[in-house]
């Protein structure tokens, strides 16, 4: 039973690449590198672990998700469409004049996003004040946040972490996408953040690392999180940019670049492909 589980989130992890690709192909604009190292992680909280009801994403008590690296809105918008949150005909329309589904997610207009964010480093501070005020109104929801590893050379996201650990926001579950590429290239060359997971022990936090791909290792770490008591959980991902296209994977070429029609189709093939793997086809 809990092989066919995983076998199904890696399906929907397949099926939520596809609509990436398709998004910032029809927009001719994205963000499909990011998008698509952390489609994994998205999948899994979504399809696994959080407490959400679709027919009413304001629920008091749901559970939180903060897309600190706002840019990669094609993999949460792709999850959400999945999910049932909004018609899945509308990632097509993705980043149109007329469209909800804008470049950066926004609370006000996309049905299940949390927070609107874009600039980086303010995602992660949101998500504290969540977790603070489930804290306040004695709520048992938690509040799960990703982070992009260039996102975190911004300064207010350290800010933001010490902030955690001083509350002990035992609520809040961290994930950091950890593919080492940015726009610029790799992170250490542009302003390098390592070691990681030394410097979220040095702020507070507890750290947990995983394979970012691996859907049973995120399922066990946020079950790990979760038994955490007096302070906040970073779970350090290690992902691959582009993850899933043979031609974007370890390319910061691809961070914000969308595919031409060639490429769309090539891409497509592949995940398609991988989808009749798993369904024994």
């Amino acid at each position: 039973m809990y092989e066919m589980r995983l076998n199904e989130l890696r399906r929907y992890s397949t099926i939520i690449r596809k609509h990436i690709i398709e998004e910032v192909y029809h927009a001719a604009s994205g963000h499909p590198g990011g998008s698509l190292s952390c489609a994994d992680i998205i999948t899994v909280l979504y399809f696994d672990e959080m407490r959400v009801d679709v027919k009413n994403p304001e629920w008091e008590d749901r559970d939180r998700f903060v897309l600190s690296k706002g840019h990669c809105s094609p993999a949460l918008y792709g999850v959400l469409a999945e999910k049932g949150f909004f018609p899945k005909e509308e990632l097509l329309r993705f980043r149109h004049i007329d469209s909800y589904l804008e470049g950066h997610p926004s609370m006000r207009l996309v049905p299940g996003v949390d927070m609107s964010t874009g600039s980086l480093g303010q995602g992660i501070s949101a998500a504290v004040g969540m977790a603070i005020a489930g804290k306040l109104d004695k709520k048992d929801y938690k509040v799960y946040v990703l982070l992009g590893d260039g996102e975190i050379q911004e300064g207010q996201v350290w800010e933001a972490l010490m902030s955690a650990a001083h509350y002990k926001l035992n609520n809040l579950i961290a994930f950091l996408d950890h593919n080492r590429l940015q726009i610029d290239g790799n992170i250490t060359e542009v302003m390098s953040p390592e070691p990681v997971e030394d410097k979220f022990r040095a702020f507070g936090w507890e750290v947990i690392n995983i394979d970012g791909h691996d859907h049973a290792q995120i399922i066990n770490a946020v079950k790990k999180a979760k038994k955490i008591e007096d302070k906040p959980v970073m779970i350090v991902a290690d992902t691959i940019k582009g993850k899933g296209v043979s031609f974007m994977e370890n390319n910061a070429d691809w961070h914000g670049s969308p595919p031409n029609k060639e490429q769309r189709d090539k891409a497509i093939a592949e995940l398609d492909k991988l989808l009749a793997e798993m369904e024994g086809k």
